[in-house]
Order: structure tokens, then C-alpha cells, then sequence
């Protein structure tokens, strides 16, 4: 039974029919929520029922916007895992920090969540192409999906874009066009190629759905940690779907009853400094972030000069008592190396920033030695190979004391 009970505008409020396909609002141009039936939720789904179904994104059906499990495109979208970082804690100064690893679904990182719904809803609506811009994963993401859905997919990406982003979504069978300039321009432009081509525009946040796949990273999380929640969120912010759809997720489990209490988390969004739109509004107390001009930096995901969902971003923050915080581009490298060489898990260079970020945290007080702190690392760190240590050492297998060069 679909529990779906209308989308809303997240910032003016206006119901929108939630049968067809659907964008911006209809009234503002701005990001639409999809509303749920909690209460018929709660009658028909007990968060025990949860335990005996399959280890996936799709075990809270329920909870998601798709009317029949017949209409999921799927490429195995497990859980994916919660590990304490306890070496990376103690360089930090944190007791307890955990690292909750998206890259382990397909194509490599959290964008798999995104994309696997909004394909999901497109092919139940009919949808007969799809377009995305990116800055990184989302593009790949979308080209896998869409191939498993059969629909044509086009992506459009700044012309330095990461090579593994580019030859990815080409390898999957996308129409991949490399644009002289950001994120927000190729968005301008999936835009003015909708209205000549007919694609379905899927960019963060420009239709209802993506925001719904990334919110199960929320109900996960609580799952994992048996229904209760950490003391702190850390999340690398771009357009911010994951930060967002996380405080959705948790904000509808806390409705529910599941929750074991209802303290949240604070959410911290974490942005590199030649990047910081966030963190400039909420310093500033603005409700909308204004564009970055020329914006820069390694972590190319979070490479968003200007997000359509500023507010909601800026709104989760505030109501969680989080804040928004940057990061030196400097410490992007040393970070993913560290953190990888401590934990074994793959950082990438926006999961590297939130490290960076927490360090200065801890230092001004602001994060506790005794909280219990949860770093999302958003991909894989080999999707960046230009960002990788270049540094083997090479030997001569005809040197008989070869070993000496290992000391």
C-alpha cells in the first residue's frame, strides 16, 4: 500500500499533485517535499518488522515514494556499514567517532541512494529520458541507473570534472558533454536542453525524489545505532540532498514513535573554503546563500557555487543547533591519506574536508572530546586518482640487499 499523501513546496507551501511528473514548485521555482501518511505509516509498519527483511535501501518501502515494488530499478543498494574509527578518534581527540561508508554502493558512492529513486520514479511515471548536471559521482550514478532502467541519459559536467566521473558515465552509456564553466551552469543548461529535448530534469533537488532515496542514510543511521541517534552529524555539503534528507528521515521517525528519544543531532555542514556559500549565509544569518563567484576546490563534489535548497540546508542547521563551518583546501589531501592509513577506508576528498572541519571544531570547543560523532564518507576515494599519493617505491629485483631501501 503507498502511504504518499501529497508533495508540498519546501519553502511556500503549495500542494502539488503527486501522480504526475513533477519539478520546482509550480509557484516559487523552489524544491518540493514529499508528504507521507505517518499515522496509516505507523498502523500498517512497526519497527520490528524491519528485522527480517533484506539488508537494502528498499527495506522501508514504506517510507519511500514508489506506489509499486514492480517499478524499482535496482542494482543492489545494501546497507551500508557503521564501523567505530577508534585510531582516527584518538589522533582527533574524539572517544567515539564512527564512519558510516557509502562507498560501498554501486558506482561508488552515497549518489546511488539519490539516483536509485529517482529512476525508480521515473520509469513508474513514464519518464523516457533523463538528464543531470555534476560536479562528480552524481553523474556516473545516473548513467548506471538509467541503464538499468533502459533510458537514455545525458550528462553534463564542468570540462575538470574528476576522469574517473568522466570516462564512468560514458562507459555507461550516457551522452556526457564537458562544459567550460560550473555545475550551476551545466545545470542552466540540462534546463534549457528539457525544454528543446523532453529529458526529465533529475539535478539535485529539481524534482521530489533523489531527496528520498538519500534520506534512508537517516533511517539506517538510526537503525544501526538501535533507534537512537548521535550527538553530532558531520556531512560534506554541495547541493546538500544528504544533509536535508537525513534531518526529513529523522524528523518522520521521531513522528512515528520509533526514535528512543527525541534529541537529535546536531548537523554540521562542512564545506572547503574556496567553496562556502553555506557557510557564508548561516554566518551571516541569511535564509539563502548567495552564489560563489569562481568557485574552487579538489573536493569536486561539493563544488556548488550556488544550491537551490539553500534554505533548507540553512534551515536544518539552525533547527538541529548545528552550524556550517570551513575547511582549508590544504588539509584536503593529508586528511584522506591519514584517515585511510589509520582505518583502511577509502576517504574521499569531501569526507576528508569534515575531518578538517572536526579538528578545528574540537580545538574551539565547539565539538566535545565525549560526543558521539558520525563522519558520512560520501564515495570512494579512487574515483579521484588525481588526488592519490604518487609515491611507490621501485627496487631492481637484482639488488641483493634491495630490503635496505624499505628501512
Amino acid at each position: 500500500m503507498p502511504f504518499i499523501e501529497k508533495l508540498e513546496c519546501a519553502l511556500c507551501g503549495l500542494e502539488h499533485n503527486a501522480e504526475g511528473v513533477q519539478g520546482l514548485c509550480q509557484s516559487c521555482a523552489r524544491p518540493l517535499w514529499v508528504k507521507y501518511d505517518l499515522a496509516s505509516v505507523g498502523a500498517s509498519l512497526k519497527r520490528d518488522d524491519l528485522k527480517g527483511r533484506p539488508e537494502s535501501i528498499w527495506r522501508y518501502f514504506e517510507l519511500l515514494p514508489l506506489r509499486s515494488r514492480e517499478s524499482i530499478v535496482s542494482l543492489g543498494e545494501g546497507v551500508t556499514p557503521l564501523f567505530q574509527a577508534k585510531r582516527l578518534g584518538r589522533y582527533l581527540g574524539l572517544n567515539e567517532l564512527w564512519i558510516k561508508d557509502e562507498s560501498r554502493l554501486p558506482t561508488g558512492s552515497f549518489k546511488a541512494r539519490g539516483m536509485a529513486m529517482a529512476i525508480s520514479k521515473a520509469n513508474e511515471l513514464g519518464v523516457k529520458s533523463v538528464a543531470v548536471p555534476t560536479a562528480g559521482n552524481a553523474g556516473g550514478a545516473l548513467s548506471a541507473y538509467a541503464a538499468r532502467a533502459g533510458l537514455p541519459a545525458h550528462v553534463l559536467m564542468p570540462y575538470d570534472t574528476p576522469i574517473v566521473n568522466q570516462r564512468e558515465a560514458s562507459l555507461l552509456g550516457a551522452k556526457t558533454v564537458l562544459i567550460e564553466g560550473l555545475i550551476d551552469d551545466c545545470g542552466r543548461m540540462v534546463k534549457e536542453g528539457a525544454a528543446h529535448l523532453g529529458w526529465f530534469d533529475v539535478s539535485t533537488l529539481k524534482e521530489p525524489y533523489r531527496i528520498e532515496g538519500k534520506k534512508t542514510m537517516g533511517l539506517e543511521l538510526a537503525e544501526q545505532f538501535d533507534w537512537s541517534l548521535p550527538d553530532v552529524v558531520l556531512y560534506p555539503t554541495g547541493g546538500g540532498t544528504g544533509l536535508i534528507g537525513m534531518w526529513k528521515a529523522f524528523a518522520e521517525l521521531n513522528e512515528l514513535g520509533w526514535l528512543n528519544s527525541a534529541n537529535r543531532p546536531r548537523m554540521v555542514a562542512c564545506q572547503a573554503e574556496g567553496c562556502d556559500p553555506i557557510v557564508r549565509a548561516f554566518e551571516s544569518g541569511a535564509r539563502h546563500a548567495a552564489r560563489v563567484p569562481n568557485a574552487t576546490t579538489q573536493a569536486a563534489g561539493i563544488r556548488v557555487p550556488a544550491a537551490v535548497g539553500d534554505f533548507m540546508i540553512l534551515d536544518a542547521i539552525r533547527e538541529s543547533q548545528g552550524l556550517a563551518v570551513r575547511a582549508p583546501e590544504k588539509d584536503i589531501q593529508p586528511w584522506m591519506e591519514r584517515a585511510s592509513c589509520l582505518e583502511g577506508v577509502s576517504l574521499c576528498p569531501e569526507s576528508a574536508i569534515c575531518l578538517a572541519a572536526a579538528s578545528q571544531l574540537l580545538s574551539d570547543g565547539t565539538i566535545s572530546k565525549s560526543d558521539r560523532v558520525v563522519l558520512f564518507n560520501t564515495g570512494a576515494a579512487q574515483k579521484y586518482v588525481e588526488l592519490l599519493p604518487k609515491n611507490p617505491v621501485r627496487v631492481d629485483p637484482s639488488d641483493g640487499e634491495w630490503w635496505k631501501r624499505l628501512g
